[in-house]
């Protein structure tokens, strides 16, 4: 199987901004784009650090902790790490900005990506080429775009790649059925292990919402070796590497 790649759904009109922006600068760019982020890039394209509505917060927060309090106020001092005091004082892009930079390449496939941005806790990604460049950029909601597929292209795709060129069965040997991204699985295979491995590969399926298991199975296989199940049909070492 094949997910979709970053390519496929990037952004190529990237607004960018330069180290030396100022605050000002900055802020109007996003209010004028109605972005909450863009990435910095030097006279090169490459990417330097990407700068965000968050991290112009952190100046604005900075003031409003400096104001004068009524004495009944209490002052709340919240933690703040090294990176947050110096863009507390920041006023240019370059000190604002978190770097380095976070990025992806335009080869990755848009579950990768997923796994980027959560693990970063991140709400964009520049797309950069090897040497840094940036390509375009790629969003939460561009990523979100395979759940807009059409249930009868999921469908395609699940009986060739998964039934077909994956199980080796023909294609009307399992009635497959999508509603809504929802995927149901009707049928009987030959042996018990391999109903887990068809509705695990249905669900890595771009656009799958979920899996609904219907299968049945003719050979009771369970009692067998691992080693002795893989001689027999497609091994998790397999399933692991697709």
């Amino acid at each position: 199987m094949k997910h979709r790649l970053i390519d496929h759904v990037m952004n190529r009109d990237v607004i960018t901004t330069t180290v030396d922006a100022p605050f000002k600068q900055v802020a109007d760019l996003l209010a004028r784009h109605a972005i909450s982020g863009v990435p910095v890039v030097d006279r090169d394209d490459k990417v330097l650090g990407v700068l965000s509505e968050t991290d112009l917060m952190y100046h604005q927060a900075a003031q409003e902790d400096d104001a004068p309090r009524p004495w009944y106020a209490p002052r709340r001092r919240p933690k703040s790490t090294r990176a947050a005091r110096t863009k507390a004082g920041g006023r240019t892009a370059g000190d604002l900005m978190s770097s380095p930079a976070v990025t992806i390449g335009p080869r990755q496939t848009v579950a990768e990506a997923a796994r980027t941005m959560a693990a970063h806790r991140v709400e964009r990604l520049p797309v950069a080429d090897e040497e840094g460049r940036l390509m375009g950029i790629v969003t939460r909601s561009d990523l979100l775009s395979v759940f807009r597929r059409a249930d009868e292209e999921i469908r395609a795709e699940i009986v060739g790649e998964v039934l077909v060129r994956t199980l080796w069965l023909a294609p009307h040997t399992i009635d497959v059925s999508v509603r809504e991204g929802v995927v149901t699985l009707t049928g009987k295979l030959q042996r018990r292990s391999e109903v887990p491995i068809a509705v695990r590969l249905a669900g890595r399926v771009d656009g799958v919402v979920s899996v609904t298991d219907r299968l049945g199975y003719q050979e009771d296989d369970s009692h067998l070796r691992p080693t002795e199940q893989a001689l027999h049909g497609i091994t998790e070492e397999w399933l692991r590497k697709n």
